[in-house]
C-alpha cells in the first residue's frame, strides 16, 4: 500500500465524526515525514476525505493491515473521544481485511499495553 493511501485512510477516520480536531491534525502532520510525504500530500488527503468520493483502501499484506488498524485506533483516540461512527468505521475496516476477532483483540491489547 502506498503511504498516501495510508494517510488518506487516517484522514477519513479523523473526519468520520464530522470534524478534524487539532490533535488529529497534529498527529497527521507529525507522521507525514516518516512516510516521505509533504504538507501538500496531507492537503490532498484532507480534500479527498472531505469529498463525496472518499473511501477506505485496504492493504493486502497482514503486517500492513495490522499497521493500518493500529494507526486507525491511534487516530480514533487522538481527540480523546471515541464516537459510534468511528467505531463502526473501524469494525468495517477490520471486517473488510478479514481480521478475526481474536487477532483484533490481541492487536488492541498490544496497543493498549504500549499506551499504558
Amino acid at each position: 500500500m502506498q503511504p498516501i493511501d495510508h494517510l488518506k485512510n487516517l484522514v477519513i477516520m479523523a473526519a468520520a465524526d464530522g470534524a478534524l480536531q487539532q490533535q488529529e491534525i497534529v498527529m497527521l502532520v507529525e507522521r507525514c515525514p516518516a512516510w516521505g510525504l509533504a504538507e501538500g500530500d496531507l492537503e490532498k488527503a484532507i480534500e479527498f476525505a472531505l469529498s463525496g468520493e472518499a473511501k477506505l483502501r485496504f492493504p493486502i499484506d497482514r503486517f500492513e493491515q495490522n499497521q493500518m488498524l493500529s494507526d486507525l485506533i491511534r487516530m480514533m483516540a487522538a481527540d480523546g473521544k471515541l464516537t459510534e461512527i468511528e467505531k463502526r468505521l473501524f469494525a468495517l475496516a477490520a471486517a473488510k481485511m478479514g481480521i478475526e476477532k481474536v487477532e483484533l483483540d490481541a492487536l488492541i491489547d498490544q496497543l493498549v499495553g504500549r499506551i499504558s
